[in-house]
């Protein structure tokens, strides 16, 4: 069902930024469509989820729509979306349709999807700059043709279709890596649910259960709460699966003596949440275990602090890679030196990913790392600006190997939560849920 947005200001807003951006650059037409649906198997298809950007920009949650934005003497925001069809409605729920798009989503015109053959032609007629996004489907590439194609025909070499095509992905990008309050306000929900779940997770296990039913507590809780999907399929993972980065909650037992590592989010209106919490299956950590995980939480500790406006986005992955190469060295995982081990990245044999990484609309957010248009390695890091919100998630994950200390095989950690950045550092909205080794044993025991 589409219901319409709480409150269109934001959306209106964004739309206004880039025209401004469109007319600055000598005007233009933007195109974008919203996501289609995707078939399943036979006659189903997958739940339905839009596009991001085109969310965005529109607030507009039903599929089959389309967005167009005009930048010239006078802008114009038109939506193209689904007729109202009370048969239809019947089988598949409600419509907004063109009439109520209008004033309920802020644009100056909208129309039926079926009308998008005979007015995108002329739209684009005229227009010096198509702009469009590059990673569109087959469908929507062929229908852009075909309009331009169009466009250029009725023209009868009077009216040309745009002679510049403009990739709008990184335009968008750009403004999506700064949150907006309406956007921190529903990260801020996302992140206080997904607490809640990790919570429940955490007291609902012991030994015994399998990693499905520890997923099935979080799933609960994330719909009891109001969250409308989990942002990305959840890990559980027991024992010697928490090593595997991307491993899905399978039919593995937890037994006596593992640690359980979960990385699980909920989609609260379309904005992620993404956390990541490390547990011993009955309630207590083994020595081993509790050296690594206070290990990790330093790890985690130093780049919170290297966290904050003006910061390189670099700077929190080199504190954390730091402390747990020294930490390495200290519990005989690795040998030699620290400046050693850091300038061979010996470390990576245990901690092979990045320290974090954007979140917004997607869990892994659009936005650019780098800053400037030189090539990839000659690029410095992106500078931290308030109103980012990324995620902070060192780990460290041993293996059985003839060369390690039996003692660390198989236990694999991460500690991960989302942060935003604020005008004086840092503010992590996850810490509903333990992180301290004797808190999260103290909650077990609950």
């Amino acid at each position: 069902m589409s219901l319409p947005c709480t409150d269109i200001a934001p959306f209106v807003e964004r739309r206004r930024r880039l025209l401004a951006h469109m007319r600055a650059a000598g005007g233009g037409i933007a195109v974008l469509s919203t996501a289609p649906h995707a078939q399943r198997n036979h006659d189903a298809e997958y739940p339905y989820r839009h596009d991001s950007d085109f969310y965005y920009l529109t607030g507009f949650i039903e599929p089959e729509a389309w967005l167009v934005l005009v930048a010239g003497v006078t802008d114009r925001a038109i939506l193209f979306c689904r007729a109202k069809r009370p048969e239809q409605e019947i089988w598949e729920g409600y419509r907004c349709g063109p009439d109520a798009a209008v004033t309920r989503y802020g644009f100056d015109e909208a129309y039926a999807t079926d009308e998008l053959d005979t007015l995108l032609p002329a739209l684009l007629s005229d227009q010096p700059t198509l702009y469009r996004s590059f990673a569109a489907t087959g469908a929507v590439e062929r229908k852009l043709r075909h309009w331009l194609l169009q466009s250029e025909q009725q023209g009868r070499g009077r009216r040309l279709a745009p002679g510049r095509i403009q990739d709008l992905r990184p335009i968008l990008a750009d403004m999506r890596v700064i949150k907006d309050a309406s956007e921190i306000a529903a990260m801020r929900q996302a992140a206080r649910i997904s607490a809640g779940a990790h919570t429940r997770a955490m007291r609902a296990a012991r030994p015994g259960m399998h990693e499905y039913q520890l997923e099935a507590e979080l799933l609960y809780e994330f719909r009891r709460h109001g969250a409308q999907s989990p942002a990305y399929p959840s890990i559980v993972a027991a024992g010697a699966n928490a090593c595997v980065l991307h491993y899905a909650a399978g039919d593995t037992v937890l037994r006596d003596g593992d640690l359980v590592l979960i990385d699980a989010g909920c989609e609260y209106d379309s904005y992620a949440s993404d956390i990541t919490r490390t547990f011993p299956a009955n309630g207590r950590f083994t020595g081993p275990q509790r050296a690594l995980y206070d290990l990790t939480a330093a790890a985690q500790q130093a780049a919170v602090q290297a966290t904050a406006p003006g910061r390189s986005w670099n700077d929190a992955h080199e504190a954390a890679v730091r402390v747990l190469a020294q930490g390495m060295l200290d519990e005989g995982l690795l040998h030699g030196s620290l400046d050693g081990v850091l300038e061979s990245t010996a470390y990576t044999r245990f901690y092979m990913h990045r320290t974090g990484h954007w979140l917004g609309l997607d869990v892994h957010d659009v936005g650019d790392y780098r800053q400037g248009s030189a090539s990839e390695q000659d690029r410095p890091w992106r500078s931290l600006a308030a109103g980012m919100v990324l995620t902070i998630e060192p780990g460290i994950y041993v293996r059985e190997a003839a060369d390690v200390p039996e003692a660390f095989w198989n236990i694999g950690i991460r500690i991960e939560d989302d942060a935003l950045v604020t005008a004086e550092g840092c503010e992590l909205i996850t810490r509903g849920v333990p992180v301290d080794a004797r808190e999260i044993e103290a909650l077990m025991r609950e």
